[in-house]
């Protein structure tokens, strides 16, 4: 398979203890949908299972799905990780309940984005095509 035809991968991950994954298992049924692999880790991820699990499946895109308000906590987190661990172009994507306040700051941590309840799905997976970085560009 050439590079360039490549599908884009996407982890879709919940970390924390939220319990509420429909939003998740809908996002990633509509990133397959749209042609892209989707790999999802279920419920109750740490930052590092989901670092962990993006290194092995050699991901494009990570999108956490947040819903209890810890996303101050485990976003930065996960963003340093992936740092650390020489993975800038991963494009880290957050989706959720997300106060205006704190968007600014997540952003600076390392998130490219942030979608809310009611983002049309079109714009979620034009991001993701636009914005991903193709394989062995540097960051």
């Amino acid at each position: 398979m050439k590079e360039d035809t490549r599908k884009i991968r996407v982890l879709v991950a919940k970390p924390g203890l939220d319990g509420h994954d429909r939003g998740a298992k809908v996002i990633a049924r509509a990133l397959r949908d749209a042609g892209m692999e989707v790999i999802y880790t279920g419920l109750r991820q740490t930052p590092e299972m989901i670092v962990n699990a993006a290194l092995q499946e050699d991901v494009d895109v990570i999108g956490l799905s947040i819903l209890s308000g810890a996303h101050n906590v485990i976003v930065p987190r996960i963003a340093e990780m992936l740092r650390s661990n020489k993975m800038d172009d991963v494009l880290l994507l957050v989706g959720g309940t997300i106060p205006q306040q704190d968007i600014e700051p997540l952003k600076k941590a390392g998130v490219s984005n942030i979608f809310g309840p009611g983002t049309p799905m079109d714009d979620i997976v034009g991001f993701i095509r636009n914005n991903v970085k193709p394989r062995g560009v540097p960051a």
